[in-house]
């Protein structure tokens, strides 16, 4: 039990013993689906799909989030340890390539529990597919159980994580976190199928208005990684819902073919490894139903 929370940069200090932090998690975890997903980037879902499993609350909160009823609004079902391990074990059952752990942060203690009880039985890969802001230390402690990281690297400049995430420090936080992860997992490994077994996938979501941040970050990515340690994915899927508030008025539209390419080419002149998007991507089809399937 965390009596006083500080797994994430936010660093709360709540007792997750009767309250809950700002990310909204108390003692247990809460999931809102469990289930194969096919659209994940093809190394990740490349044969049956990724095994997901969809845990609610965020340390973000990023006010267009596609996973609103779940990141926001905390839809889904509270359950022990066990159980979540029993999931795992049904998943990789199903033909999961892998388990997929989506906005796992705030649950990483619960998660280490029940992968314990089931990790000698579990022979695919374990992928933490998480927002980018993490600790450090939060990242230490996952050695041994995660095989992949699937990170989003989101904002390069503060007033822009501190607009949409209330996260001035988003990028300090998570451009170590990612450093880290890399040290961690080593290069990328696949198996004959083209799955990614071992390594790091870094996403970045281009936001309309913002690709010269975009291409900050695609610079950092270039400079600080190899092609050999990680995989790019730039992402076309930015949707404008309608719940978003008329004070971010600039994300109230799709990217424009102009702004995503010319992130898209930036990357390509620095030799950047990975993945891009048709703009077909950018749908409300392409969000889960979080129905609690497989829970």
């Amino acid at each position: 039990m965390i009596y006083k929370c500080t797994l994430c940069p936010r660093k709360c200090g709540a007792d997750r013993s009767n309250s809950t932090g700002i990310c909204g998690a108390g003692g247990n975890a809460i999931v809102a689906r469990a289930s194969l997903h096919k659209w994940e980037e093809p190394c990740i879902s490349y044969k049956n799909g990724a095994g997901t499993v969809f845990f609610s609350g965020c340390n973000l909160h990023c006010c267009f989030c596609q996973n609103n009823k779940i990141s926001n609004k905390l839809f889904g079902k509270v359950i022990t340890d066990r159980q979540l391990a029993d999931i795992f074990l049904r998943l990789r059952d199903s033909g999961a390539d892998n388990i997929d752990l989506v906005t796992p942060t705030h649950f990483v203690p619960n998660i280490i529990n029940a992968l314990d009880m089931i990790k000698h039985k579990l022979d695919i890969p374990v992928v933490f597919n998480c927002g980018g802001y993490e600790l450090k230390e939060m990242i230490d402690m996952l050695d041994g159980y995660v095989d992949v990281y699937l990170p989003d690297l989101k904002y390069f400049s503060s007033d822009i994580s501190s607009k949409y995430s209330n996260a001035p420090d988003y990028f300090e936080y998570a451009s170590e976190a990612i450093l880290a992860m890399i040290k961690q997992v080593g290069k990328l490994t696949f198996n004959s199928e083209g799955g990614l077994m071992k390594g790091t996938v870094i996403r970045h979501m281009v936001l309309p208005s913002h690709r010269h941040d975009s291409i900050k970050l695609i610079e950092w990515i270039a400079d600080n990684t190899s092609r050999d340690d990680v995989l790019v994915s730039i992402m076309n899927q930015y949707t404008p819902f309608d719940f978003i508030s008329e004070e971010f008025g600039e994300l109230k539209r799709k990217v424009t073919k102009m702004e995503y390419n010319s992130v898209i080419n930036r990357a390509a002149e620095l030799g950047i490894n990975g993945f891009a998007q048709e703009r077909s991507s950018a749908s409300e089809d392409y969000v889960p139903d979080f129905d609690l399937s497989g829970i």
